[in-house]
């Protein structure tokens, strides 16, 4: 599973560094505690960074199947979370001069396929080309038995590459895989023992190995088929996951990695900067990714995020370093996407609402009450909300509830003689996009449509 982002642009927004409020962490609460309900996820853990300092962390719901009261101190695989730290690792052998990320992987895995035209700094960024071994979001029958790293390049790495490399992006486990291995070669130690050394000890970070290291104590993995009931779910066998995300941890001590990140910790400021740098494709695109890393702003606010989807687990980590803030969410079943849910009203919450948006969504909130201010609109937009057209907009909107997020899409533009701007609400499982045109100078609204959309 792979996380899909819109980069918003807007004006940049002042950095937020508040504490939390008793009012915002009751919010916390009824965030987390909705989404469950609504999802029928078992649980949540939850951790949040304002003011460049771990604020709160929490967890809610049914963590072992046995009913058993929740706790922050319950460790989740974070699957691809993981793929930030990997690039870490290799950030720290390249400050050291062990390797570059301009290397050709012909120099250390040259069997693989067209080694010599992919560099490190390619398989960072989904960009290299190499097939992914696991883009199915499920288990396939081959995970039933454990497997080592070099056995999945020699089975995914060495097919015709998808695409010329840097030509697209697209999502790759294997590029990963073939980055531990360089990392084990250049280091000379394995894997895992490097990350603790050099990244986890340094940061008094605790983090175990999802394959290895799971404990009665932590939380166990759920699915569902369908619209079936919540069941357990069964891991795939050992060495699947390796540098593409095997890491397990909690949103507390991921936290301590996003401080550092907000901090310019551990790594150098131009380390830091490289992996946020959003990589370019040779068409002149932008690929929206860095080096293990999203990138992207909302609501005016440069964002690092990535996800991660393991069987029975989904996370996501959130990071606004402008703002020296982080939101991270780990649940313990692989539906539902209760942990976007969770980030995104959290997110709303701790960068404010964008003043842009404050119109709108007073309109917006109007209409699905079935009312409309009608000095606010034309005469045509008003002979469009006939008493049918408001009874539907209630009907369909109000048993929605309170949106997870209000944002705009884009600036203002012109056309026909209106400004014409997009906005996207979401809820949990659904998406609604408005087209808004209005007067110029903030004159009367002449649209102001929503409309469904697919996720």
């Amino acid at each position: 599973m792979r996380p899909a982002f819109l980069a918003i642009a807007l004006a940049a927004a002042p950095a937020l560094a508040a504490p939390l409020t008793p009012a915002q962490i009751a919010e916390i609460d009824r965030i987390a505690a909705q989404a469950l309900k609504e999802t029928g996820v078992p649980s949540a853990s939850v951790a949040v960074v304002t003011d460049g300092k771990l604020q709160f962390a929490k967890a809610y719901g049914n963590q072992r199947g046995d009913g058993s009261a929740p706790t922050a101190t319950a460790a989740y695989p974070i699957a691809s979370v993981s793929k930030q730290i990997t690039a870490a690792a290799v950030l720290l052998l390249a400050e050291e001069g062990k390797l570059s990320l301009d290397d050709k992987v012909s120099k250390y895995l040259p069997e693989l396929t067209d080694a010599d035209r992919i560099t490190i700094r390619q398989l960072l960024s989904h960009t290299s080309g190499y097939r992914d071994f696991w883009p199915q979001n499920y288990a396939f029958s081959a995970m039933e038995k454990p497997v080592k790293p070099q056995e999945i390049l020699d089975r995914w790495a060495k097919l015709l590459l998808d695409f010329p490399p840097g030509g697209q992006w697209q999502y790759s486990n294997t590029g990963f895989v073939a980055v531990g291995l360089i990392v084990e070669k250049v280091s000379g130690e394995p894997f895992m023992r490097f990350l603790q050394t050099r990244i986890f000890q340094p940061l008094h970070m605790k983090v175990g190995d999802a394959d290895y290291d799971l404990k009665p104590t932590d939380a166990k993995p759920f699915t569902r088929f369908a619209l079936g009931p919540v069941r357990p779910a069964k891991a795939p066998a050992a060495g699947w996951l390796f540098a593409a995300g095997q890491l397990l941890t909690t949103p507390a001590e991921l936290s301590k990695w996003n401080i550092a990140r907000i901090d310019r910790a551990l790594l150098k400021p131009t380390s830091w900067a490289e992996q946020e740098r959003e990589i370019i494709l040779t068409d002149g695109k932008g690929s929206g990714y860095g080096l293990g890393v999203t990138v992207d702003q909302v609501r005016g606010h440069p964002r690092v995020q990535h996800g991660g989807a393991a069987v029975g687990y989904l996370a996501d980590n959130r990071v606004y370093p402008a703002d020296k803030a982080a939101v991270t969410v780990f649940v313990n079943a692989d539906f539902g996407n209760a942990h976007n849910a969770i980030a995104d009203r959290i997110e709303a919450m701790i960068l404010g609402q964008d003043p842009d948006t404050a119109a709108a969504r007073a309109i917006f909130d109007q209409l699905r009450q079935g009312k409309a201010d009608r000095a606010k609109f034309t005469d045509n937009f008003n002979a469009y909300l006939t008493p049918q057209v408001l009874a539907d907009h209630r009907a369909g909107l109000m048993p929605l509830g309170e949106p997870q997020s209000f944002v705009r899409l884009r600036p203002p533009r012109l056309r026909g003689g209106f400004t014409s701007e997009v906005y996207e609400v979401r809820y949990p499982g659904r998406k609604l996009t408005i087209s808004l045109r209005a007067e110029p100078n903030g004159g009367r609204i002449e649209e102001f449509l929503i409309y469904p959309e697919a996720q």
